[in-house]
């Protein structure tokens, strides 16, 4: 979800120059292995960016964004969150918690939102934790959360940087207070002064509430109807809370991202199979087959070898006649050339495709059945056998387009961990 996220702002940017990445996450998939990284290699970004992991706390992505907007770093910081978060069945968090991942970009130049201000308060306050080797949060009861947490601190710290910028509550356009209880914004809009039509809607019906990831999402769903001069006031809420005042500015129409949330939930596909949500969450034990017991070790060493490939889906370019292909070898495979080590560097990451040969199988273990995969022939050149998902029965054949996306290839579950690779999906 962070590449697709981080893609899909990048596409809004004229310069794409990278400074920093910094990912915000309290579910992040290695405890001991730099996540940002990972996200860094798989969008081909210069080796020399600095990176960062953000943890521990659902306003990680508020202090992140804070510590971005502080910092004097020349060219575009990037700042995505990501979360997955796992709840007991039946569990009130179930119906409300959703997975989802927004990025941003920082920078000096062509801003579609200035900071006026940012303020902070920290504080221990618990009103839910996730102790180490914990599946799911442990929370305390709403309605003390609401009075003792958001009640007694979130004023404190928006007065503070209303009061820097010179700002009145009421002029505040987009209020952004994420969280799960429904009524609690408007509270607490209230209680500040400001208008109750400028609460940003916790798309809880939609998305449901994303954790670390809910702050720049909602603040992306607050940019997609703000105009130019609007003040948007942005929380990030865990032991104590984050306070980040922007003001759009008139670059803001011509700043658009390829999708942005309002297509995503657009494009979206929804699962009413409660079965395999439970399948997917790991929340019950699936038989997985003979087939599905085969060990799954990476082994390091090769995958370290290949992951020009494996994580960033680069190729190669002959620069003696021309021909792409992938994987990138030290030969050309146009029988004609056979040219030793002419192989430029060739991404087909951003590339588009068309089905030549498919197969849908229901004998080797999916966790979505039957798992599909066949040939793929990219647009500027190259084939490659590929895996293909997000595929509703019906929609692929011999001639479908399709585009690429970074998705996870298989778990190993003895080792703890999780192979990425690419994976293509049927274009509407």
């Amino acid at each position: 979800m962070a590449v697709e996220a981080t893609t899909d702002c990048l596409s809004a940017l004229t310069e794409a120059r990278v400074s920093s990445l910094k990912l915000a996450s309290t579910t992040l998939p290695f405890l001991d292995r730099q996540n940002s990284v990972v996200i860094a290699e798989a969008l081909s970004l210069d080796r020399t960016i600095s990176t960062m992991d953000c943890s521990a706390s659902q306003r990680a992505a508020t202090s992140a964004l804070i510590n971005c907007l502080e910092s004097n770093r020349n060219g575009n910081q990037l700042l995505v969150a990501s979360e997955h978060r796992r709840t007991k069945a039946g569990s009130r968090a179930e119906m409300l918690w959703g997975d989802a991942a927004a990025a941003v970009a920082i920078g000096d130049d062509d801003v579609i939102a200035q900071c006026l201000g940012v303020a902070t308060h920290a504080v221990d306050f618990i009103d839910h934790y996730r102790g180490d080797g914990a599946d799911f949060d442990y929370d305390w009861e709403e309605r003390w959360i609401r009075d003792e947490g958001f009640m007694k601190i979130v004023p404190t710290v928006v007065e503070s940087v209303l009061d820097d910028a010179g700002v009145a509550a009421a002029d505040i356009k987009h209020f952004i207070l994420p969280t799960d209880q429904a009524r609690t914004p408007a509270a607490l809009a209230k209680r500040l002064g400001i208008n109750a039509e400028a609460i940003v809607d916790n798309q809880i019906a939609s998305v449901g509430v994303a954790g670390a990831a809910q702050p720049l999402l909602l603040l992306a769903k607050a940019l997609e109807s703000a105009t130019a001069g609007d003040t948007i006031l942005l929380l990030g809420f865990g032991q104590g809370c984050d306070a980040i005042l922007l003001r759009a500015t008139d670059k803001l129409a011509q700043c658009k991202p390829r999708l942005g949330l309002s297509s995503a939930l657009l494009r979206r596909w929804e699962e009413t199979n409660y079965n395999k949500f439970l399948s997917f969450n790991n929340l019950v034990e699936r038989d997985i087959g003979k087939r599905g017991e085969a060990d799954k070790q990476t082994y390091l060493s090769g995958y370290n070898r290949r992951k020009d490939l494996l994580t960033s889906f680069l190729g190669g370019k002959c620069r003696e006649c021309g021909t792409v292909q992938i994987p990138r070898e030290k030969y050309c495979v146009n029988p004609e050339c056979n040219a030793l080590d002419s192989q430029d560097v060739y991404s087909f990451a951003s590339q588009q495709g068309t089905v030549l040969t498919w197969t849908a199988d229901r004998l080797t273990f999916d966790w979505s059945p039957p798992a599909y995969f066949g040939m793929v022939e990219f647009d500027g050149g190259g084939k490659l056998m590929m895996d293909f998902t997000e595929v509703e029965e019906g929609s692929i054949d011999s001639g479908s387009r399709v585009s690429v996306h970074f998705r996870i290839r298989q778990f190993d579950p003895q080792r703890g961990f999780r192979k990425y690779f690419w994976k293509a999906i049927v274009e509407d």
